[in-house]
């Protein structure tokens, strides 16, 4: 896949959140026409970037990606929050997995110590049935 444009690197601030969100909407743009879908890509990537606020640490790294057929948003930051004894994967508290796993062609969730990573992919062709 060709990355669009550098991936972005912030810390979790709420501010740099909301011009990250906005930036992946700006660069899923490039590919994908229908508005519909443009919402559907910024709604999954402010789920998946308050995640990493709420829940991560460290730097949080914005990659949006495409092979002129999927978009792909992957966002990722350095492991969880807080010791979690007995090493399990962070569980969304809200609504955010349920959220992308239905809008979503793909996604997933990679978890380790040192580094959290939750992407997810849609079809940049697709065209909502409202069109």
């Amino acid at each position: 896949m060709e990355r669009l444009g550098d991936p972005l690197g912030f810390t979790a601030d709420p501010e740099e959140a909301r011009r990250a969100r906005r930036t992946v909407r700006e660069r899923a743009g490039k590919v994908v026409a229908d508005p519909a879908l443009l919402d559907d890509v910024e709604l999954m990537s402010a789920e998946a970037i308050a995640n990493a606020v709420l829940h991560g640490t460290g730097l949080i790294r914005v990659t949006v990606e495409t092979d002129g057929r999927r978009l792909r948003v992957e966002v990722a930051d350095d492991g969880p929050a807080g010791a979690d004894q007995h090493r399990r994967c962070r569980l969304d508290h809200g609504r955010g997995l349920t959220v992308i796993d239905a809008l979503a062609e793909e996604w997933g969730l990679d978890q380790t110590p040192r580094r959290t990573r939750l992407w997810f992919e849609v079809d940049a062709a697709r065209v909502s049935a409202g069109a």
